[in-house]
C-alpha cells in the first residue's frame, strides 16, 4: 500500500525505504505513528502516518499528519475521514492542541473532504535545498 502511495506522489522509493518506515511505525521509541483502515472484504486499504511536534511560540505540542492514503478501490467509503478522526482522537488523548497537514493544491477530491472537516490556513510552505524534491517528485524552484 505504501508503494502505491509513493507511485501516486511520483516519489522514488525502494523496498529498503519502505522497510525502514515500517520499522519506525512499529517501534514505540520512534516519533512516527501509523493508523490503518480496512474493510471486512478487502482487509487493510488505508493508512495515515502522524507525529507529535513541539510548538515553541504557544509552548504546546501539536500533531502533524505526514501521509495518508486510501486504496482507489476503497475510496468513497469514508475511510479518509475516519483516519483523520483517529488522529484527532489520538491528539485529544495526548493533549496535543492542533492537528495539521499539507496536500497538493491540485488534490481536489481530498481537498473537498479537508475543506469540510478543517480549514485552509494562511501559511505557505517552503522547502530549502537546491537539489531537493517536493512530494510530487518535482525539483525545487528558486
Amino acid at each position: 500500500m505504501f508503494e502505491a502511495y509513493a507511485r501516486v506522489g511520483r516519489q522514488h522509493q525502494t523496498a529498503e525505504m519502505r522497510a525502514r518506515v515500517w520499522d519506525w511505525v512499529q517501534n514505540p521509541d520512534r516519533q512516527v505513528f501509523c493508523n490503518m483502515a480496512g474493510t471486512d472484504e478487502a482487509g487493510s486499504v488505508g493508512f495515515i502516518h502522524f507525529r507529535a511536534y513541539e510548538r515553541p511560540l504557544p509552548a504546546t505540542i501539536g500533531c502533524y499528519i505526514d501521509d495518508m492514503f486510501v486504496c482507489p478501490s476503497a475510496r468513497g467509503l469514508g475511510l479518509a475521514e475516519l483516519l483523520i478522526e483517529s488522529v484527532c482522537e489520538s491528539a485529544s488523548q495526548n493533549g496535543w492542541d492542533v492537528v495539521r497537514w499539507m496536500t497538493s493544491e491540485t488534490n481536489y477530491r481530498a481537498r473537498a473532504l479537508y475543506d469540510r472537516i478543517g480549514f485552509k490556513t494562511k501559511w505557505i510552505t517552503y522547502q530549502a535545498g537546491e537539489n531537493s524534491t517536493d512530494l510530487t517528485g518535482e525539483k525545487s524552484q528558486r
